[in-house]
């Protein structure tokens, strides 16, 4: 269970998912190899031995950023674990990478800020909740 951030190459100006133009289409994000050599220059630990699929760990958290099998990206995830310094790290990638992305536990744009913090919070304890249950035996809820 992760907490699912989607990058796409959403308008700068748009506020809300909502506010898209009707029958809006995404431009490609460029090229996998391309956006892999500038996550790698803000996060060098990053693993991208599969390109398809990068994971970055760090104190108490890790992050696996799927980016598909096709060269041309048109979009990307971000797969979040663990503790709070997370966030920043997707916040750093996304802003040297100069592209928005969307916080689907939220439903809004990331942010990495007190929002994007408490969205991960929440969704870690209801991981939290969830793992609890199955470990006693019961059905999540």
């Amino acid at each position: 269970m992760s907490w699912d951030i989607l990058v796409l190459n959403f308008p700068p100006d748009i506020k809300l998912f909502e506010d898209l133009p009707e029958g809006f289409a995404f431009t490609a994000l460029g090229k996998r190899a391309d956006l892999i050599a500038k996550i790698l220059e803000v996060a060098p630990s990053a693993d991208f031995s599969d390109p398809s699929w990068g994971s970055l760990q760090g104190e108490n958290w890790d992050i696996e950023i799927n980016l598909g099998k096709e060269e041309e990206t048109d979009s990307f995830m971000f797969h979040v674990r663990g503790g709070d310094g997370a966030v920043g790290a997707v916040g750093t990638i996304l802003d040297h990478l100069g592209l928005r992305a969307y916080d689907i536990e939220r439903q809004g744009f990331f942010v990495a800020d007190a929002d994007a913090l408490k969205s991960f919070q929440t969704w870690r304890s209801y991981g939290d909740h969830v793992a609890e249950r199955l470990n006693r035996g019961g059905p999540p809820s």
